[in-house]
C-alpha cells in the first residue's frame, strides 16, 4: 500500500514488547536508539522520529504475554502528545498533513530504515 512499510519479525524466544526492548535498547540500530513508548492503551518500541509522519516502530502482534511475532513498521510520530497534534493538523489541513507520511525523499528514507532494522534486529538472533 501506499505509504505503508511493514515487516513481521520472528523471534526464536519469547518476549513481551518490554522484555523484547529490554534485549535490544543498548543496541546499534541504523534507525537511532530505540525507545519504549506508550502509544494510546499500546506499548511499542520507537526510534527517533524523521519528522511528525515518519518513524520506525516496532509492535507486538500479541495482545497479552510473550510471543515471537512482532511488526516493524513506518507510522506517524508515536506518544499520546504526537498522537493528538498529528490528529488535530490533519484535520485542520483536511488531510493534506499525512501526505509526507506517503510522498517524499523522509517517507523514502523511513521505509529503508524500516527495511534495515528488519535485517538489524534479524542478526541479533533474538
Amino acid at each position: 500500500m501506499l505509504g505503508v512499510q511493514i515487516k513481521q519479525l520472528k523471534t526464536k524466544n519469547k518476549y513481551t514488547i518490554e522484555e523484547l526492548y529490554e534485549a535490544i535498547k543498548d543496541k546499534q540500530f541504523s534507525a537511532g536508539v530505540p525507545a519504549l513508548t506508550k502509544h494510546g492503551f499500546a506499548q511499542l518500541i520507537a526510534f527517533p522520529a524523521l519528522d511528525r509522519q515518519n518513524q520506525v516502530q516496532i509492535v507486538s502482534l500479541k495482545l497479552k504475554g510473550p510471543g515471537q511475532k512482532f511488526q516493524i513498521q513506518k507510522a506517524e510520530a508515536a506518544g499520546v502528545d504526537n498522537m493528538l497534534g498529528n490528529m488535530a493538523i490533519n484535520s485542520l489541513t483536511g488531510g493534506l498533513f499525512r501526505w509526507k507520511q506517503i510522498a517524499g525523499d523522509t517517507a523514502k528514507q523511513c521505509e529503508e530504515l524500516v527495511k534495515l532494522t528488519l535485517t538489524e534486529l534479524e542478526a541479533l538472533d533474538l
